[in-house]
C-alpha cells in the first residue's frame, strides 16, 4: 500500500479517536454541570442506555456515537450495571451487521476495507471479534460483517462480542463515574 493510500486511512482513524475523546469529554462535562437535571430521567436510565446502545450498534458501516451515553450513564447510575446493560445492547445491535454479512456476500468484495478485515478474521477470527469489540474503533462493524460472511457460528461470536462490549462499556461507564467526580472536585461542587 502506498503512502497516498495509507494516509487517508490513518487520518480517518485519528479522526475517530479525536471524535471519541471529544464525545467522552463532552459527556463528562454535561453530567458534571447538568447532573441534577439529568437525574430526573432516572426511571428511564437503564432502558434508555440499552436502547441507545442497541440502536447505535445496529447501524451498518456508519459508526454512531453510542459510547457517550455510556459515559453519561456511568456518571449518573451504577457504572457496573450501565456497563452490563450497554454491552448487551451493543451486542444485540451488532447482530444487524452480522446479518448484513451473512446475506450480502457478493456486495462485500466492493468495499475498500473488506480484504484487510477479512484477512484479520480469517487468521484470528475469534480474537479479532473480541479485541475490536473491546476497543472504540471504526473496524468493529466491518469485522462483524465479515463474521457473518464467513458464517462464524453465533455460539462462538456472541459470547466474545458480549464480553468485549461489556468491558468497553464498563470502562466508559467508570470513566464517566470517576471523571465526573474528579471534575466536580475541580469545580468545587
Amino acid at each position: 500500500m502506498s503512502q497516498c493510500q495509507a494516509s487517508p486511512a490513518r487520518a480517518a482513524i485519528w479522526a475517530v479517536r479525536i471524535f471519541v475523546l471529544l464525545v467522552v469529554v463532552a459527556a463528562i462535562v454535561a453530567v458534571a454541570v447538568y447532573g441534577q437535571q439529568l437525574r430526573r430521567f432516572a426511571a428511564f436510565g437503564y432502558p434508555a442506555i440499552f436502547l441507545v446502545c442497541l440502536i447505535t450498534n445496529a447501524s451498518v458501516l456508519v459508526p454512531l456515537p453510542g459510547l457517550g451515553i455510556t459515559v453519561i450513564g456511568g456518571g449518573l447510575f451504577n457504572p457496573f450495571i450501565v456497563g452490563l446493560v450497554g454491552g448487551l445492547g451493543q451486542t444485540i445491535g451488532a447482530l444487524n451487521s452480522y446479518a448484513a454479512g451473512y446475506t450480502s456476500r457478493a456486495a462485500l468484495d466492493e468495499l475498500p476495507f473488506y480484504p484487510r478485515v477479512r484477512g484479520w478474521m480469517t487468521q484470528h477470527g475469534l480474537l479479532t471479534v473480541f479485541v475490536l469489540a473491546t476497543l472504540p474503533n471504526p473496524f468493529f462493524s466491518a469485522a462483524v460483517i465479515v463474521a457473518g460472511d464467513l458464517r462464524m457460528p453465533l455460539t462462538l461470536f456472541l459470547p466474545l462480542c458480549l464480553a468485549g462490549k461489556i468491558i468497553k462499556s464498563m470502562t466508559a461507564a467508570l470513566v464517566g463515574h470517576y471523571g465526573i467526580a474528579l471534575l466536580r472536585g475541580w469545580l468545587g461542587g
